[in-house]
């Protein structure tokens, strides 16, 4: 039965150039997260691979698809008393405080 040890997955090795300050932050924050330096920065960087191609995403559809889809996008929304306390309610940004 092969040792729990031998069943994780190999890490390779990622060199990568940064400044003193930089690697500092970085630091501190894998701290703060309770991490160590590589688990922080290689959940950083998954999360940001992730992303970025999640935004690449396309969608594909028929011509007639589009259309409609276009189309409602145009049409005015039903009244409703959630709509109407939305458009009612100042931004964050223009409350005073």
């Amino acid at each position: 039965m092969p040792a729990a040890n031998s069943m994780a997955m190999k890490r390779e090795t990622l060199n990568l150039r940064i400044r003193p300050a930089e690697r500092d932050l970085i630091d501190r924050a894998a701290k703060a997260r309770g991490k160590n330096r590589t688990d922080f920065v290689l959940e950083a960087a998954r999360a940001a691979a992730e992303e970025a191609l999640i935004e690449q995403r396309i969608i594909m559809a028929d011509p007639q698809a589009y259309q409609e889809f276009l189309a409602r996008l145009d049409q005015t929304p039903a009244p409703n008393a959630a709509l109407r306390k939305t458009m009612q309610t100042p931004a964050p940004w223009e409350q005073e405080k």
